[in-house]
């Protein structure tokens, strides 16, 4: 099986999965519905530790069992996520979806990646991985931003119900395309071959794995901070729109524009690694993203559109490099159960940078809760600067 055929499977089914209008709407449908921000904080953590507690196992059990099964499982999810969504009134109904989206997301979060790379590995393109995955990331923010567009306009036509029935449609098209995946067939053989391992021993291996590679560690941690502090642009930037008087009609172009300016990172980050140390872009990106929170929670007015922006340009660059910084450099046997520790830890930070976002926006509405996270980010550099001097290539 040629490598080229997942990999253009991959982009069609990550194209369906994130033409998702629904989004750009998402958190004032959740206020409609009586969604309060601290709610919404408490989903949030709902979400990250069921991923800390689910991350490791389904990444084992790709491993052990086949990457493809995940990634079905969690389309099939995504599925029964919009579905509820549609008819959601009470607390306990969104929390029964980011329940199911965090098991959905642990499911895919190693098998995916672990997929492409031995899918080019078996192929001798291994070395692609970071450029195949920008371009993938590339094509989910073209997605994104064409649901966006579509979304913000339909809602103030139609309402807001709609959107959720048209992502449930795009859902069930990715789930068609993920039942055509194939395992690479060097990991097919090498499945029929092995004799089974126990999940201990990966928990074990992936485990000293790290404690022998601290600067595998620390570009992973990297990625794990600022990819938690990224989210709460991604889960908030709604709100802090509604508190600037901008009105929804507006609401998909400036999702497009977030999305927008993270694609000449994701598409560029190949080649900025072959010109510049992976501790100086992790350490540029992470003052950039220090600096930005601190001028949207102090200044609350138009020109903190511009740091929203520049946040979200600089880090376009940041899962392609930490993605491929540990992909390189660790067993095929071992890929999708080592990049769920990644997704593990980063909403094991997520968990307790939502306890002290939801702290804060409750007293300060979300311009407190972005003052917290560039706390988080400003602390996390400095000890970056300091921790990487010799151990970050």
């Amino acid at each position: 099986m040629g490598y080229t055929r997942n990999v253009w499977k991959l982009y069609v089914i990550r194209f369906f999965y994130h033409l998702i209008p629904a989004y750009v709407i998402e958190r004032l449908f959740w206020e409609e519905r009586g969604m309060t921000i601290q709610m919404v904080v408490y989903t949030e953590i709902i979400f990250a530790a069921t991923v800390v507690m689910a991350e490791v196992p389904t990444g084992i059990i790709a491993d052990k069992w086949g990457r493809k099964q995940m990634i079905v499982l969690a389309a099939l999810l995504g599925c029964f996520e919009f579905l509820i969504l549609v008819f959601a009134t009470e607390f306990w109904h969104f929390a029964l979806v980011v329940f199911l989206a965090a098991i959905g997301s642990s499911a895919s979060s190693g098998a995916e990646n672990a997929l492409l790379y031995d899918s080019l590995l078996a192929e001798g393109k291994e070395k692609d991985f970071e450029k195949i995955l920008g371009r993938m990331n590339a094509l989910d923010i073209v997605s994104i931003i064409i649901a966006a567009l579509c979304g913000s306009l339909l809602s103030d036509r139609f309402g807001f119900e709609l959107n959720y029935w048209i992502s449930l449609a795009a859902m069930i098209v990715s789930l068609g395309m993920t039942a055509t995946l194939v395992e690479p067939g060097a990991r097919q053989t090498n499945a029929d071959n092995e004799m089974p391992v126990p999940m201990k021993t990966y928990i074990t291996a992936s485990v000293r794995f790290f404690s022998h590679n601290p600067g595998v560690s620390l570009v992973m941690l990297s990625g794990m901070v600022t990819g938690a502090a990224i989210n709460f642009i991604d889960e908030f930037w709604q709100i802090y729109l509604n508190r600037l008087e901008i009105p929804v009609i507006y609401f998909g172009l400036f999702s497009a524009l977030f999305f927008l300016l993270r694609l000449p990172g994701n598409v560029l980050a190949y080649k900025l690694k072959g010109r510049f140390s992976h501790r100086i872009l992790l350490s540029a990106v992470t003052a950039v993203l220090a600096l930005g929170f601190v001028y949207i929670s102090a200044v609350r007015d138009y020109s903190g559109l511009a740091a929203l922006f520049i946040i979200c340009l600089a880090a376009g660059v940041i899962e392609p490099l930490a993605a491929g910084y540990l992909n390189h450099r660790i067993d095929s046997s071992m890929r999708a159960t080592m990049g769920s520790f990644q997704s593990l830890g980063e909403n094991a930070v997520l968990v307790l940078a939502g306890l002290g976002f939801g702290y804060f926006s409750s007293r300060f509405d979300v311009f407190g809760g972005f003052g917290f996270v560039a706390i988080l980010c400003s602390a996390f550099f400095v000890y970056f600067a300091f921790a990487s001097r010799r151990v970050v290539e």
